[in-house]
């Protein structure tokens, strides 16, 4: 060990003491250039958003703040910038180890995600856990506009994009007073959910199919129960459907527009003597949206086409 004398004390305690000094004053400066660089970045880098719900996402994305998103779940389809972004698989059917690796501030979904432990394991590592209503319906989706602009401080581009779609929203309104796709009686629609040929479910009240069959003029052919429920083919040919409506994707997995047609009950219906079948992309149909307007629009169109022709 090195040995101070008294005589050289003095030299080296004001050595010592111009070192600390400088040193503080280093660490004065790292601290300030630190704090500016912070200041700078944190707007960008404010949160590490996970979205569970394709709409969500199209939702972020419309207002500008895609660079918050670190996770997105497989339903996100939409925009197609989105399949970049890291996925944590199906909505229902989430992992917290998942979506815990990717470090996220907050993780927002819709009340249909889960399971429920699965986020309380998410909220109790200390990340916080928003749930928006699912509201089937164009006020809803204004809702969820108005909170994901209030979470991820973007209030101004949530404004501005809820301005665009009340505009488009009261156009459509307006153009379906004279091109209603009723013309006498309202057509019975049921929108079928279909995972297999023995897996078959109909839309009753209080669903998106629900909504989106009234928003375009029809009426649902199932309105005795609320919700999704298994339909038999005694229930199909009871409901008088005068058009069967389908997502692509149980379209597709049903087949073809013959193995639909073959399905029990249907030949018995009107909807499926004169072959009035229609599939949409489950995201547009059922999404609820930014795309909403969009959706309504492209279905009375389809309504209308299998109705008057």
């Amino acid at each position: 060990m090195r040995r101070i004398t008294p005589a050289r004390f003095p030299e080296t305690l004001a050595f010592l003491m111009r070192r600390r000094a400088l040193s503080r004053i280093g660490a004065i400066g790292a601290l300030a250039f630190s704090q500016q660089i912070h200041s700078t970045s944190y707007p960008e880098q404010r949160q590490r958003i996970v979205c569970i719900g394709g709409a969500l996402t199209e939702i972020i994305f419309e207002m500008g703040a895609q660079s918050c998103l670190v996770g997105v779940d497989s339903t996100s389809t939409f925009p197609k910038e989105a399949s970049l972004i890291a996925q944590v698989g199906y909505a229902r059917s989430l992992s917290a180890e998942g979506i815990l690796a990717l470090a996220p501030t907050n993780v927002i979904v819709t009340e249909e995600a889960g399971p429920p432990g699965v986020l309380r394991q998410i909220s109790a590592a200390g990340v916080g856990v928003e749930v928006l209503d699912s509201g089937h319906r164009y006020e809803g989706l204004i809702q969820r506009i108005v909170r994901l602009g209030r979470l991820l401080s973007f209030e101004s581009e949530a404004a501005i994009l809820i301005e665009r779609l009340n505009l488009e929203w009261n156009q459509l309104q307006a153009s379906s007073l004279t091109h209603s796709v009723i013309v006498a009686t309202p057509r019975r629609v049921l929108f079928l959910f279909a995972h297999s040929s023995s897996r078959l479910m109909a839309a009753g009240t209080q669903t998106g199919a629900h909504a989106m069959i009234e928003y375009a003029g029809a009426i649902n052919a199932i309105s005795e129960y609320s919700g999704y429920r298994p339909l038999t083919p005694e229930s199909l040919v009871s409901a008088r459907p005068d058009l069967l409506l389908m997502t692509d994707h149980g379209f597709r997995a049903l087949g073809d527009l013959t193995a639909v047609l073959q399905l029990p009950g249907v030949m018995h219906t009107p909807a499926g003597q004169h072959q009035h079948i229609i599939k949409m992309d489950a995201s547009l149909l059922l999404g609820f949206g930014p795309r909403l307007p969009l959706a309504v629009k492209r279905l009375k169109s389809e309504f209308m086409d299998a109705f008057i022709s």
